[in-house]
């Protein structure tokens, strides 16, 4: 099954350990594929093999920053963000999230595809 290119598919860090890992001994993301960290304004890659797209967002979901290709063993932060989206290198820009964009959030109940 081809996956639309409009949507992502966000996994939610919701607990302690979830966030703590974050994408750590994690394989590379897909392309339409993102783990989204709430209550978080900074970011680490220490550990990872592989880079990603760090987007910093406000609490109502609008884009406040972008660290683009962030590689392995480099930190990222934003001092207003209250949400950090992480995303497969390259995917932001492919998905327009630029400062000032603002994600919308659908849920899939499982009859779409």
């Amino acid at each position: 099954m081809a996956c639309d290119d409009r949507y992502l598919r966000v996994c939610i860090a919701a607990g302690f350990a979830q966030r703590a890992r974050g994408l750590l001994w994690h394989a590379p993301l897909r392309e339409n594929d993102a783990l989204l960290i709430p209550g978080c304004h900074a970011v680490h890659t220490c550990g990872m093999r592989f880079a990603i797209d760090v987007v910093f967002l406000d609490a109502t979901g609008r884009v406040l920053a972008v660290a683009a290709g962030l590689v392995p063993w480099r930190c990222a932060a934003r001092r207003r963000a209250s949400a950090v989206l992480e995303l497969a290198a390259g995917s932001a820009a492919r998905f327009g999230l630029v400062p000032g964009a603002h994600l919308g959030v659908t849920a899939n109940t499982g009859n779409e595809p």
